[in-house]
C-alpha cells in the first residue's frame, strides 16, 4: 500500500519537477561510474569507542499531540555535551529511528527542525536533533559558524561523530527498529548529510535538503562567490587545505547500499543549480533527484514528497504529511 502512495505522489510532479534514480534532468547530473576511494585515514577521523558511555541527560519533557518533546544531552566521543531534542511518539512502537540536522545558521531549536520533528514523530519515528558544534553557544551569545581557521576542520569532524553517537542515543531505545533509520538535512544539514552517508553504514536512507557539495564548494563554484573578502589569499589557501579534504562532495559517493534523495530548486541562489548539480552526481545509487521550479526553500511539497519517500525506505507513515 504505502509503495503504490509512493508512487501516487510522485506521479503528482510534472515532468519538469520529477527526477528519478539515474535518470536526472538535467542530464548533467548522471553519476560518475566509480567514486574516487576514501583515503583510510580520513575515514579514521570521524570513529569513535562505542564503549563510551552515552551519558545521556533530560532536562524536560513535554508532552505534545502525538508525541513528547524531550530537551536532552549527551557525552560527545570529542569533549564536551551535545545539546539536542528529541520528538518521542506515543505509544508503543515498533518506531523508525531518524534525525534531523538544521541549516546555517540554526539549531536544535530552528524552525525547521520543528517543522519536521512534530510529523515525523507522528509518522512513527523517534526523532532526534542535534545542534552543530558551531552552534553550542549560550543564550545571547554569537555563533562563529565558520572562522576561517582550523577549528572549522574540528567543528565538521565533530558534527559527524556526533551524528554518528545520536544513532547511537536512537538505538538506546528498545523500541526503534535498527533496520529503519533515517536522516534528513536541510541545507548545510543537506551537505553535512551527504558527509555522513559515506561514512555511517547503519543508516538506511538519506534525504539531503538543497545541499551542496560542501563548505568549500560553497564559495568555489562558477556561480559562487569564492574566497571571502576578510581572508588573505594565504589564510584562504591554508582553510581550502584545511577543509577539502573532509568535503561531502567526496563522500556522498560511497553512501550505497543506503538510499539517497536529493531535493534542489532550479532557481536557488544560495546553492545555485550548477552545484546542485555537481552534489547529486557525485551521489552513490540508489538515488532519486527532485527538481522543483522555485529557490532555497524547504517547503510543504518538498516535505511531502520526501515522507512519501521515507515511507517506502523505512516504512513511516505519510499522513502527517499529507
Amino acid at each position: 500500500m504505502l509503495g503504490l502512495a509512493l508512487a501516487a505522489a510522485l506521479l503528482t510532479l510534472t515532468p519538469a519537477q520529477r527526477v528519478q534514480d539515474e535518470t536526472p534532468a538535467p542530464a548533467a547530473a548522471k553519476a560518475s561510474a566509480k567514486p574516487t576511494p576514501i583515503d583510510p585515514a580520513l575515514l579514521a577521523l570521524f570513529d569513535y569507542d562505542r564503549k563510551l558511555p552515552l551519558d545521556v541527560q533530560e532536562s524536560s519533557t513535554t508532552a505534545k499531540d502525538g508525541y513528547d518533546l524531550i530537551d536532552l544531552s549527551y557525552a560527545s566521543p570529542m569533549g564536551g555535551r551535545v545539546p539536542a531534542h528529541l520528538f518521542r511518539p506515543h505509544g508503543e512502537g515498533p518506531w523508525a529511528g531518524m534525525q534531523i540536522m538544521h541549516g546555517m545558521p540554526g539549531s536544535r531549536s530552528d524552525s525547521f527542525v520543528h517543522a519536521l520533528g512534530p510529523r515525523y514523530a507522528r509518522a512513527g519515528a523517534l526523532c532526534l536533533a542535534i545542534s552543530a558544534p558551531w552552534a553550542r553557544v549560550a543564550e545571547g551569545e554569537r555563533m562563529e559558524m565558520i572562522t576561517g581557521t582550523e577549528q572549522d576542520r574540528r567543528n565538521q569532524i565533530q558534527l559527524i561523530v556526533d551524528l554518528r553517537r545520536g544513532i547511537d542515543v536512537l538505538l538506546s531505545f528498545k523500541t526503534v527498529d535498527p533496520t529503519r533509520l533515517g536522516y534528513v538535512g536541510g541545507s548545510y544539514g543537506g551537505a553535512m548529510g551527504g558527509l555522513l552517508a559515506g561514512v555511517e553504514k547503519r543508516v538506511r536512507a538519506y534525504a539531503l535538503m538543497v545541499g551542496d557539495g560542501g563548505l568549500v564548494a560553497h564559495r568555489t563554484g562558477p556561480d559562487d562567490e569564492g574566497r571571502p573578502r576578510e581572508m588573505s589569499d594565504e589564510q584562504w589557501q591554508r582553510w581550502v587545505a584545511w577543509m577539502e579534504p573532509i568535503e561531502p562532495i567526496r563522500f556522498v559517493g560511497h553512501a550505497a547500499p543506503a538510499r539517497l534523495l536529493f531535493q534542489n530548486g532550479r532557481t536557488d541562489e544560495v546553492v545555485p543549480m550548477v552545484d546542485g548539480l555537481a552534489f547529486q552526481a557525485a551521489g552513490s545509487v540508489p538515488k532519486t533527484c527532485v527538481w522543483y521550479p522555485d529557490g532555497h526553500r524547504t517547503g510543504a511539497d518538498r516535505l511531502r514528497d520526501q515522507a512519501m519517500w521515507f515511507a517506502g525506505c523505512i516504512g513511516i507513515d505519510p499522513a502527517p504529511f499529507l
